[in-house]
């Protein structure tokens, strides 16, 4: 559910599943809409002052409030730019596009059933596709998503389920067992598509014996608090499940498995993105250790978690399957949309908006005060140029949770900007996530600009304690900047895109 905001907190509220509205000359009055367009279906905020522009209205309305009038330049910049990257890599159309392909595979393979096996934020929406465009050879399937990353229109061969994220709960538990229950039925007649987005790591989980869901609730909120990557934490996750790490192609065996994939991961690796349940691990259960040693974890999770990982380094459980497993050699896996590819639409948008757009890089990693500092260098280096400019970033960053308060990374990001930059005069930056939520489900990151700590300043409150609490939802929601979607059913990473005028 989306908590409203108080009057003064200014949120920034902007379409959820964007692609539908082009410009927001005014965002004070909101309404709520649903909608269906270039194929991506959902509900969506609007300006109510705004007659939507598809259907033939007209543009205009009041003006808009305080601090949100300030940036309203940039905001309609880079409110574009965010709904275009967030439309090229639609669930819905990057999996629609891929389709006529499974076909032509189902068809030459003379299968007999065509299987669907969902999971992510993104399960829905390609499912949806899926059920469009297949449905002569669709005879069922299993979708996982998060809690309402869903539309009311309900699938119709495919049984949907809704689970938690990031901490895995047990409805993912029991959505994982009926997902294993059709792996293991099938037959060398029989093809399972798999469509595989971000967030399935903690949507499809199926611990090992000996471990319980409890376990890995545990061991995931100490791993996610300690600040440890995608990659380090897949690596654990992948050895503590049955379905993780290659395991549901091994479940599967001998179905022809294709597995579409949208990618949540700096630089795309196929054994991360979802712990690649269809792909070989490049990990092993030493790695798994190795992590837990280097957050000083290994006496802070369960002790059956330990026991596991050591026996398994012993040789005596079963390794993930590797490269020359096999039972792989029939798998494909096909990455059908990235942060790269949403990045380049939010430059070449940029571009015939007459801006001067740059692409620094889709791999921003690390701690997200780091990565803040390194943007804000960035800036430095381009202020002086001389026509308005916009500078575009993406990836995932890390958050080392120090203190007690509420916050994601794009919004503790977007605070450490914007103490870096303080008093830098034309500088508005976004950092946002692309599925729409950033820790906290009500919003998906924050906009900032040199001023910003100066007005926080000048209300009494102090943006260093703030991002040493790691409370930067609070600091937004008492200054103004939280940028709002609601859940987009789409998940490739975190985008920065920074205006300079």
């Amino acid at each position: 559910m989306r908590k409203e905001q108080s009057q003064n907190s200014q949120a920034i509220l902007v379409p959820c599943c964007l692609p539908i509205f082009r410009k927001l000359e005014d965002i004070a009055m909101i309404k709520y809409t649903r909608f269906e367009h270039n194929g991506v279906k959902g509900a969506s905020f609007w300006p109510g002052c705004l007659t939507p522009p598809l259907a033939g209205g007209s543009e205009g309305g009041q003006e808009p409030p305080g601090a949100v009038k300030k940036l309203r330049r940039p905001l309609l910049l880079l409110t574009d730019l965010y709904t275009t990257a967030v439309e090229a890599v639609s669930p819905y159309g990057a999996t629609l596009e891929r389709l006529e392909y499974v076909r032509r595979t189902f068809t030459d393979g003379d299968f007999s059933g065509l299987y669907v096996a969902a999971i992510g934020k993104s399960a829905y929406a390609m499912a949806s596709a899926v059920e469009e465009a297949l449905p002569d050879l669709l005879i069922g399937g299993v979708a996982i998503t998060k809690y309402g990353h869903a539309d009311c229109q309900p699938l119709q061969k495919i049984t949907l389920f809704e689970a938690d994220h990031p901490t895995p709960d047990k409805n993912g538990l029991e959505a994982t067992r009926h997902l294993l229950g059709l792996a293991r039925g099938l037959d060398e007649n029989a093809m399972l598509l798999c469509l595989i987005s971000g967030g399935g790591s903690a949507l499809c989980l199926c611990p090992v014996d000996g471990i319980s869901l409890q376990d890995k609730q545990t061991t995931t909120a100490l791993l996610l608090r300690a600040g440890a990557s995608i990659a380090e934490l897949n690596a654990v996750r992948k050895h503590l499940s049955l379905v993780k790490g290659g395991q549901l192609a091994r479940m599967a065996h001998p179905a022809r498995v294709v597995s579409l994939i949208i990618s949540d991961c700096v630089g795309d690796p196929l054994d991360v993105i979802a712990s690649g349940p269809t792909t070989a691990d490049t990990t092993t259960f030493e790695d798994a250790l190795n992590v837990l040693k280097k957050y000083d974890l290994t006496r802070q999770v369960p002790p059956s978690v330990v026991n596991y990982l050591l026996a398994g380094q012993r040789g005596q459980q079963p390794e993930t399957p590797k490269g020359d497993d096999t039972i792989l050699k029939g798998v494909e896996n096909i990455i059908v949309a990235n942060n790269l590819k949403a990045l380049d639409a939010a430059h070449t948008r940029a571009t015939l908006m007459g801006v001067d757009a740059r692409i620094l890089t889709d791999s921003l990693s690390g701690e997200a005060r780091d990565a803040a500092r390194w943007l804000a260098s960035q800036v430095r280096q381009q202020q002086r140029s001389v026509t308005p400019l916009c500078l575009i970033s993406g990836g995932e960053t890390t958050v080392i949770v120090r203190g007690g308060g509420i916050g994601g990374r794009n919004m503790e990001l977007a605070l450490a900007f914007a103490i870096e930059s303080e008093g830098l005069d034309g500088v508005t930056l976004l950092s946002v996530g692309t599925d729409g939520t950033d820790c906290v489900d009500d919003a998906a990151g924050a906009i900032v600009d040199g001023d910003t700590v100066i007005k926080a300043r000048s209300m009494g409150l102090d943006p260093m304690q703030y991002l040493s609490s790691n409370d930067s939802y609070n600091f937004f929601k008492h200054i103004g900047g939280l940028f709002v979607t609601g859940p987009t059913q789409v998940n490739v990473m975190d985008i920065q895109l920074i205006a300079i005028a």
